[in-house]
């Protein structure tokens, strides 16, 4: 059983899908998430694959802050997703709430609703800061082994 586990992680190491939700953002930071998936970053290298199904992704990208209106939703997809499952806060607005946090309509980071593994700051974040965050989170992974 010890070896099934070491292949599991390797395979999640190796090859992280990764699913992106918009909570509420200005665009920008998915602007920036799109370019990082482009060939110009080939995140490919990596073995980074954009998954469109909560069921099949491991990584969990979320932008903008948490509305009232989407809180739940984020929840629902959230729990969707298979173990271990991690998420990634890219941009200000998804660390803290940013510009749109004290707003009447907007709850604050992503971290008030659920766990958070990585925070790439930045606003915009680049897409060199985004691929760096995964591959960090994708390192610690590798670590626990």
């Amino acid at each position: 059983m010890d070896m099934v586990k070491k292949i599991v992680t390797w395979a999640r190491i190796k090859s992280p899908w990764i699913l992106h939700f918009n909570t509420g953002a200005c665009n920008a930071c998915d602007i920036e998430l799109i370019a990082a998936l482009t060939p110009r970053y080939d995140v490919e290298r990596f073995g980074i694959q954009l998954k469109s199904t909560p069921r099949h992704a491991d990584v969990l990208v979320c932008s903008g802050p948490v509305t009232r209106q989407i809180e739940d939703r984020l929840v629902r997809i959230y729990e969707q997703m298979a173990q271990p499952k991690f998420v990634v806060a890219v941009g200000t607005c998804a660390c803290s709430g940013g510009v749109f946090k004290g707003c009447y309509n907007i709850k604050s980071g992503i971290d008030q609703v659920i766990p958070v593994a990585a925070y790439i700051p930045g606003c915009p974040a680049s897409p060199k800061a985004i691929i760096d965050g995964v591959v960090k989170l994708l390192a610690t992974l590798d670590e626990k082994k």
